[in-house]
């Protein structure tokens, strides 16, 4: 799930699949979307796991920063050509705007162990830190 904040301060949440190409996090979709247009008033994003198991077994993780738009349209293609390489879906030929580029500034995963939960949380800069809850 993409979470953003609405004109009027509230938060948004909307269904998200973004995916990593070139070493970079990409959150694309379909142009117009409320949820872009949150973004280009208010760069701010997190991103977390839709996790339906309510004893998170398979473990649970959120991404938060911001995003820039990449108009490049060379980029977009080589974008378009994997994507439709991995998963059929075709936008070669399409025009990306906004093409947004994640810019992580910390992130978070949860692991369930037998007796305790660990939340492993990461910043830029910072080493990895362990956050155990019992």
């Amino acid at each position: 799930m993409l979470a953003t904040l609405r004109a009027d301060g509230y938060p948004r949440i909307s269904p998200m699949e973004p995916r990593a190409f070139e070493g970079e996090m990409w959150i694309g979709g379909m142009p117009d979307t409320t949820k872009f247009k949150d973004l280009a008033r208010d760069p701010r994003f997190c991103l977390h796991t839709a996790t339906v198991d309510t004893h998170v077994s398979d473990g649970d993780a959120k991404l938060w920063g911001t995003v820039r738009n990449v108009q490049d349209e060379a980029l977009h293609q080589r974008f378009a050509n994997k994507l439709f390489e991995d998963t059929g879906f075709d936008l070669r030929g399409e025009k990306f705007d906004p093409f947004y580029a994640a810019e992580l500034t910390g992130a978070s995963a949860v692991e369930m162990n037998d007796s305790h939960m660990d939340v492993i949380v990461w910043k830029p800069g910072a080493p990895e830190y362990v956050v155990r809850k019992h």
